[in-house]
């Protein structure tokens, strides 16, 4: 892997539902953030594909795995609006030992 790849690919766990997810990124990529918004392209029961200036691709996926979701958002000129995103979901609750 390149470390540009590595750069664009971001993950996050949380106690939302992939459908929350994918809601809550619809509605934060569409108004959050105004200057370069990106709105939905193509999207599935567990991605989106979102569109934004020029062009640029924003891909959101969630896959519910052991009582939590798994996050990962993706693009090349998004990468900060992605991170942003990721932080404003619930932390995945700790697992009870």
């Amino acid at each position: 892997m390149n470390i540009q790849s590595a750069r664009t690919l971001q993950s996050q766990r949380t106690s939302e539902t992939p459908a929350h997810v994918l809601r809550a990124a619809r509605a934060f990529f569409a108004t959050s953030s105004s200057i370069y918004p990106a709105f939905v392209e193509k999207e599935g029961p567990n991605h989106l594909v979102l569109r934004g200036q020029g062009g640029e691709e924003v891909i959101i996926a969630a896959f519910a795995e052991d009582g939590g979701t798994s996050v990962n958002g993706s693009s090349y000129m998004f990468d900060q609006q992605v991170a942003r995103f990721l932080t404003t979901l619930a932390p995945a609750l700790a697992p009870v030992a």
